[in-house]
């Protein structure tokens, strides 16, 4: 996952003239409302930062293996599984 958040900073770098990038994904439990990802922009003029966060936060949706595990009062369920990713990217078929 640090490969691919690093390769979307790199895209951010030349899709538009941003100063620095710094982008974050946070692993472990996280309570209810809490940020899972922290996108941090420097650019000369805001419209470029705001667009470089805005392509940032959809290109994780995109391309990093994120999986996390939802608890419900009657049981747990895992979201975007190991093999959900397998079968996305072709490695295995459905079942």
């Amino acid at each position: 996952a640090e490969k691919m958040l690093a390769r979307i900073g790199n895209e951010m770098r030349e899709k538009w003239p941003v100063l620095k990038v710094a982008i974050e994904h946070r692993t472990g439990k996280l309570a209810i409302g809490e940020a899972s990802v922290v996108i941090a922009v420097s650019s000369a003029h805001r419209d470029a930062a705001f667009e470089a966060s805005a392509y940032a936060i959809e290109r994780i949706k995109e391309i990093v293996p994120v999986w996390k595990k939802e608890f419900y009062e009657d049981g747990e369920t895992w979201i975007g599984s190991e093999h959900d990713y397998q079968v996305e990217i072709g490695r295995i078929a459905s079942t």
